[in-house]
């Protein structure tokens, strides 16, 4: 796995009690990040993840200060189901500013990319921040963010399966996956072996390409 993008590694590492964090110490709950998840698979409301048995869950959150290159790509290979896309605030996602403001990532616009790698559940999801209100995905030409009509505390699914087929929207590792007009962050949520390791640590700048993490 490789950095989707140029900036600095906020917080990474195992995801526990279904809690993540934006900042050592700052957390929010995985539901009111990612919307009513089906993980069970039984036919519940938005994507319905596979949880694969012995599998971890992982996430790392990368800050992309508005001086960094501003378009995000792949950071391994896989494939792209559905998309979620929550209107909403347009706070400093500043690693100043988070460390005061629980729940921020949850309150932000944001788009929601879910689908599946080689260990199962992986997402990529955009977050908005002041002035970078508009997140642009490629493979999407429906998705409108920053709009006037849209009402926040809601979202807006699509399943890019229905029109990509059963497997969804292949993403290569190193492809380009969309843009800000601007620095915000990327959170990356995935389930991993046991024995998945992160090679690199929280405070440390990466650039696209760079290692992140391995088997």
């Amino acid at each position: 796995m490789v950095s989707p993008a140029d900036g600095r590694i906020v917080h990474l590492g195992r995801v526990r009690r279904s809690r993540l964090e934006q900042v050592k110490g700052v957390t929010y709950s995985l539901e009111s990040f990612l919307g009513p998840q089906d993980w069970r698979g039984d036919g519940g409301r938005g994507f319905s993840p596979q949880w694969r048995p012995g599998h971890r869950l992982y996430q790392c959150v990368i800050y992309l200060a508005p001086g960094d290159y501003h378009r995000f790509h792949s950071p391994t290979d896989w494939h792209i189901q559905h998309r979620r896309h929550f209107p909403g605030s347009l706070m400093s996602v500043s690693p100043s500013v988070v460390r005061w403001i629980p729940g921020l990532f949850c309150h932000n616009e944001r788009v929601v990319l879910s689908g599946e790698w080689a260990h199962c559940f992986f997402s990529f999801t955009a977050v908005g921040a002041t002035n970078v209100g508009s997140i642009r995905i490629y493979c999407d030409q429906d998705l409108r963010t920053n709009c006037a009509r849209h009402v926040q505390g809601g979202y807006h699914d699509c399943s890019y399966t229905a029109w990509a087929g059963p497997a969804g929207v292949p993403a290569p590792k190193g492809a380009g996956l969309g843009e800000f007009n601007l620095g915000s962050t990327v959170v990356l949520l995935f389930q991993g072996p046991r024995h998945f390791g992160f090679r690199t640590s929280a405070g440390r700048r990466v650039r696209v390409g760079q290692a992140l993490g391995s088997l």
